[in-house]
């Protein structure tokens, strides 16, 4: 077998990369991960610098895992700031660090993407071997594989890797037949206070239109950007992604791209930006002209939850953090990342943090699960 890193996705063939992608994931996608490349959403500019590893058997591809060079932390969600503090005060360096992520994305999923004919243990063994070897190779101060799935994750962890857990929030679908079944199944209050906001939202006249990708015009997808950076500039951070990306992902992804337009006497006023694969809904940007009572919510949240139930989706996952969407049917699931560190050292510190934030953790999550809306 053969094991190679590139800097580049245009190196790689599209059904290749798409064979080994479990459950149609959007995010590991080869054009999700292309179009990132293509709009300069990663490289240098915002410290994302693409070292895809493949492992291929007799030139056909069996492995691969999305692997970026960082410079910097922004746009992970799982925050180490501390830890490069603490580089830094030590005199040593932390960046550049090499992680395994979809950039930008806090959706959990598989990082090691192998051939389902392979010998899976073997292929993770080879796969993160090769990581760490890249690591030590080029210098850099650590590994970190970003919210990985569950079953995945153990294996890392068993190869000595050490764990860090967080929350989200995310919905499930049993089976709801409609949007009044979800009702069905919450408290009187919180039933109430979610007809209350939809209220709000359609007596002021407010409409909304569900495109998928192929459906949205160029337009269109360049208004939703103005969104997109309108909202990152409020909040004083850094727009990555542009109208390019949104149009090739669009165009490319088709039916794995939902775009919610909400309308205002007929002037689009909002947009969010949803994508799924065969089983999740995943919501990931918003924005908005100016501010309406409740349309984030029914934007972001209750258009999506229509969209899941019609098109029996399992897991609704609206990015990360927000204690307030527990409220509205949204119920706390841990989430999973693991690290490697090179100075022995910081090895044994960050290990003895991890070990007290993970009893807090879990102590959070067991103490969000007293607010749950459900009867």
């Amino acid at each position: 077998m053969q094991v190679d890193f590139h800097s580049s996705i245009d190196e790689l063939n599209a059904g290749e990369w798409n064979r080994l992608v479990v459950d149609d994931n959007p995010f590991l996608k080869y054009e999700f991960h292309a179009a990132m490349e293509h709009h300069d959403c990663v490289g240098r500019r915002f410290g994302w610098m693409p070292r895809h590893l493949v492992v291929r058997d007799a030139g056909r591809i069996i492995g691969l895992s999305p692997l970026y060079i960082k410079t910097n932390s922004y746009g992970e969600f799982v925050f180490d700031h501390a830890w490069a503090d603490a580089y830094r005060r030590s005199g040593l360096r932390y960046y550049p660090k090499l992680i395994s992520a979809i950039p930008y994305t806090p959706a959990s999923g598989e990082r090691l993407l192998i051939d389902a004919d392979a010998n899976l243990a073997e292929m993770r063994k080879l796969m993160v071997d090769a990581t760490i070897g890249l690591a030590e190779e080029s210098g850099l101060s650590s590994i970190h594989w970003l919210f990985t799935n569950l079953e995945e994750g153990e294996r890392i962890k068993g190869m000595g890797m050490m764990e860090r857990l967080g929350v989200q929030f995310h919905w499930q679908n049993p089976g709801y037949e409609d949007f009044e079944h979800f009702l069905s199944q919450l408290t009187s209050k919180r039933r109430k206070n979610i007809r209350h906001e939809r209220r709000k939202v359609f007596r002021r006249g407010i409409r909304f239109r569900l495109l998928h990708g192929r459906e949205v015009t160029t337009q269109e997808w360049r208004l939703f950007a103005r969104f997109y950076s309108k909202t990152f500039e409020e909040r004083y951070s850094l727009p990555t992604l542009n109208a390019g990306f949104f149009q090739e992902v669009g165009d490319r992804m088709g039916e794995q791209v939902i775009l919610v337009l909400a309308y205002d006497a007929g002037v689009c006023i909002a947009g969010a930006l949803l994508f799924r694969s065969r089983s999740v809904l995943y919501g990931r940007h918003w924005g908005a002209l100016q501010r309406y009572d409740g349309l984030h919510f029914e934007t972001c949240y209750y258009q999506g939850i229509e969209y899941a139930i019609k098109h029996s989706l399992r897991r609704f996952e609206p990015g990360a953090q927000g204690e307030h969407k527990i409220w509205r049917g949204f119920l706390p699931a841990l989430t999973r990342s693991y690290h490697w560190v090179a100075d022995p050292q910081f090895s044994m510190g960050i290990e003895d943090f991890l070990s007290g934030e993970r009893a807090a953790i879990m102590d959070y999550k067991k103490r969000l699960l007293v607010n749950s809306p459900f009867r």
